[in-house]
């Protein structure tokens, strides 16, 4: 008998954080291997294109536009600094620190911009461009609901995230 059968699992293939999660390693797992001739990561190429978007952007507003926790982001922020992609300023008299881009960085994305554009053009052509946009859409919504459902929040992370 397996040691499971004491477990009422009923609904747990419907867990939207393990499809959501399961999902996301896929498409992250396809554009690493894209990226990856240009010697960038998917997750390294999104802070960066958010940086560049919103820059000179806090640390703060970037963790909330990618909805990652500051601590982590942070780490990563940090490699990225001494990569010299990005430049992180000195607390402001409000106690924040700005993120721009350097020369190097945008060197960098710039380089990595042609390979981004193949993988994802791939995956709209392959699932098609208007069930894309669709998915897209609601992936948004989700998220504008899922952090609402942790109450009040700053909620900045949709200024120019997806939408260019």
């Amino acid at each position: 008998m397996p040691r499971t059968a004491n477990l009422d699992l009923t609904g747990t293939g419907y867990c939207a954080s393990f499809n959501l999660r399961r999902t996301a390693r896929a498409v992250t797992r396809a554009y690493d291997a894209v990226l990856q001739e240009t010697g960038m990561r998917s997750t390294q190429f999104a802070i960066l294109v958010s940086i560049a978007k919103n820059q000179p952007v806090s640390i703060g507003a970037l963790a909330d536009l990618l909805i990652i926790d500051p601590t982590t982001l942070t780490r990563s922020l940090g490699l990225l600094r001494k990569e010299g992609l990005i430049s992180i300023s000195n607390r402001s008299t409000r106690r924040q620190r700005f993120l721009t881009l350097t020369g190097k960085g945008e060197s960098a994305l710039a380089r990595s911009l042609p390979a981004w554009r193949k993988v994802q053009e791939r995956l709209v052509s392959t699932v098609g461009a208007e069930p894309w946009n669709d998915l897209r859409s609601k992936l948004e919504e989700l998220a504008h609901t899922v952090v609402g459902m942790d109450g009040p929040s700053k909620d900045t992370f949709s200024a120019k995230s997806a939408d260019s």
